[in-house]
């Protein structure tokens, strides 16, 4: 294997690779990207066993084919540590990567590329094709509130559910639920729902970067696989049954709460530095035209914030976790929001003021 190439050209994809593979790994050629060079085309490979992400580059000039596995993070390290204009010359020479560039030269221990595993191809049973923008719009307005490291591992992760005409993704780590549907031409009768585990959910997202392209989706039995025109990724799916998201939708709220998102937003953030550290508890008073909010903690300090609001039901007093109102006005675009409440034991319905599209859903706290 020997070809040539220009820093740029091998950093992009090199960098997205190495995002997917692990440092401490028990297995050691999962440390390590594989390089197949075919023709004019040079593939990066890199997995976690649960993750898989494949970049391609078209080389300028014609290469010698075949394929090696190296260490990811040291060739991505020597490729950032080079000048912007550098053109690198790669080649195998007994077992090592030799890698030059301009005086430098570096060699690197190498694996065979027989030990790379792959994830092994399911049937799908699903393909459909969106634009970037749309899924990376599904993917931000949702990711923030799928669980870290619960016990009820499918929380961890994101449920995808396509059905006709329409793809839809929802999250929650128990006590929040955000969910974000859109259109999308998909032809499929019943619904079929996938749940992506978390780091699949957070790589995929990497990958969107062009707004007007498109990327392919495959929704198998154990995988989902997305396809732009120069990746491939590829991700296990979560094996368990994801909540019955309706039914935790809050039904019948009959009070209804106009307001400024970024004044919102403002008078969260500043109530919060005086709430509890580990609660993070405030508490809302909402009386005719104004939300009063209010923090206080073990050291006896007290915040208070008054917002112009439109609602005229009566009055009620709730308390919330306020990272969780955070978190969903930071994802929020629109000018006005929308709080459906019922009473001071019931969750919050929160909206863009004129926007179905999303939704998310606060449980209430005992403060």
């Amino acid at each position: 294997m020997h070809f040539t190439i220009q820093r740029e050209a091998l950093l992009k994809p090199l960098q997205l690779v190495a995002g997917v593979v692990e440092r401490r790994q028990t297995l050691p050629v999962l440390s390590n990207v594989l390089l197949v060079v075919d023709g004019q085309q040079l593939s990066l490979t890199g997995t976690d066993l649960e993750v898989e992400l494949v970049g391609r580059v078209q080389l300028e000039e014609p290469a010698q084919t075949g394929s090696i596995t190296v260490p990811a993070r040291k060739l991505m390290d020597i490729c950032k540590s080079l000048p912007n204009d550098a053109l690198i010359d790669i080649k195998v020479d007994e077992q090592k990567l030799v890698v030059k560039a301009g005086r430098s030269r570096f060699t690197l221990s190498t694996l065979p590329a027989n030990d790379f595993p792959t994830v092994e191809e399911g049937p799908g049973s699903l393909t459909t094709s969106l634009e970037q923008s749309k899924l990376r719009r599904l993917i931000e307005r949702t990711s923030f509130a799928m669980a870290q490291q619960d016990v009820r591992y499918y929380l961890n992760g994101m449920l995808l559910e396509v059905a006709t005409g329409v793809i839809r993704a929802v999250a929650t780590d128990g006590h929040r639920l955000a969910m974000c549907s859109m259109q999308a031409d998909i032809g499929q009768q019943e619904r079929h729902q996938v749940i992506v585990p978390r780091k699949g959910i957070l790589e995929l997202a990497r990958l969107l970067t062009e707004p007007d392209g498109n990327v392919s989706i495959v929704l198998g039995q154990h995988h989902i696989r997305a396809t732009t025109g120069e990746f491939t990724f590829t991700s296990k799916l979560v094996d368990g049954k994801f909540p019955d998201y309706e039914r935790v939708l809050p039904k019948g709220g009959d009070k209804l709460v106009l307001g400024d998102r970024q004044a919102l937003r403002e008078a969260f953030s500043r109530t919060a530095i005086l709430s509890n550290e580990k609660y993070r508890g405030i508490r809302l008073q909402l009386a005719s035209g104004q939300l009063k909010i209010q923090a206080n903690n073990p050291e006896q300090e007290e915040a208070e914030e008054e917002v112009g609001v439109e609602y005229n039901g009566s009055s009620l007093e709730i308390g919330f976790n306020v990272s969780y109102l955070l978190d969903v006005l930071g994802v929020m675009t629109t000018e006005q929001v929308r709080l459906i409440l019922s009473d001071s034991n019931s969750s919050a319905l929160v909206q863009e003021s004129d926007n179905d599209d999303s939704a998310y859903v606060v449980m209430p706290m005992r403060l």
